[in-house]
């Protein structure tokens, strides 16, 4: 039996190059190896307030990029986390195990709870939700990103805890994470990781955004004072425009842009993601031009997987006592 791999993306903001290159792109090169699980995580985006009506919007929009990035549905699970009650459930019995010390010295949640003047209890309780996700399909293998270790390290303390107290009923996930791709920086601050919430206009670079638009954010985007690019010596916003074009274009080395100007060195740039994001945004628009296919893809995701999650809330109550009907 092949392990599962399990993963998922927050439908919130808009869906761009770094989620490409660091996810997408690496969830469709190993969805043939596993019993894959994609997840979009919309029960994470309400820890803050959605409009409803978008939320639903860019959920069904952030299924039809996760086709046009190339998980095949025929391959893959797309579902939506809140489409399963079990995410919900096994996160509450969870919760029943894991100590508040250790939710309170989540990096994140110290960092998100400063810049916010009332604290949801779903910030707090977001990396349980996440280990939910997780353990719910028993999944063996789960690709994040660097921002995400410490919830996953969390996710495995968690399962050691329930299975110490309860008897061996979670897979522990793996810690090594091979397949994770490239970590993106911001085309306005290369010292910090692209984010789908960053307001800044030239932030990032979005999976759907017009040619022309791409070509702007890039030309606008931050290298340094010299005037040509430095190949031994680069500063982060080059290097980081580097690491984007490389990653859409292997004909891009770092010798072949030793003593470009700058100007030319992000028109250079911008063609490759240009070309790169081509295929994905036509095949987009043939996704979403029947308005029930995404709908059908998700059902059938949720149908796959649903035995599942059936599955564990039944071991896991069956463990803690609780009534199994």
């Amino acid at each position: 039996m092949r392990a599962r791999v399990f993963s998922g993306v927050q439908p919130s903001g808009q869906l761009h190059i770094g989620n490409y290159l660091g996810a997408l792109k690496s969830w469709a090169e190993i969805q043939a190896d596993y019993e894959s699980i994609f997840c979009i995580v919309d029960s994470h985006a309400i820890t803050v307030y959605q409009d409803p009506a978008e939320l639903q919007a860019k959920i069904r929009e952030t299924a039809a990029l996760f086709i046009a990035a190339g998980i095949d549905p025929a391959q893959s699970s797309i579902m939506v986390q809140s489409s399963v009650s079990g995410h919900a459930e096994l996160a509450w019995m969870l919760t029943c195990v894991t100590p508040l010390g250790w939710l309170q010295r989540m990096t994140q949640f110290k960092a998100k709870a400063e810049k916010q003047e009332t604290i949801g209890d779903g910030l707090l309780q977001y990396p349980v939700l996440m280990a939910a996700d997780i353990l719910l399909y028993q999944a063996a293998i789960v690709p994040v990103g660097e921002d995400q270790a410490q919830h996953l390290e969390l996710a495995r303390d968690i399962a050691q805890r329930f299975n110490s107290l309860y008897g061996e009923t979670f897979v522990m996930p793996a810690t090594h994470l091979p397949t994770v791709g490239a970590r993106v920086m911001g085309l306005d601050d290369p010292t910090q990781k692209m984010s789908k919430s960053a307001t800044g206009t030239g932030h990032a670079i979005a999976l759907l955004d017009d040619p022309k638009v791409i070509q702007k954010k890039i030309m606008r985007a931050t290298t340094d004072s010299l005037p040509a690019v430095d190949a031994e010596n680069m500063g982060a916003g080059v290097a980081n425009l580097l690491a984007i074009g490389q990653a859409c274009d292997a004909s891009i080395t770092r010798e072949s842009v030793a003593g470009m100007r700058y100007g030319d060195f992000k028109k250079r740039i911008a063609e490759a993601v240009v070309a790169r994001l081509q295929p994905i945004q036509q095949r987009y628009r043939e996704v979403t031009a029947d308005s029930s296919y995404v709908d059908s893809v998700l059902a059938a995701g949720r149908d796959h997987i649903l035995p599942f999650a059936e599955d564990t809330i039944r071991k896991t109550k069956a463990a803690m006592g609780l009534y199994v009907w």
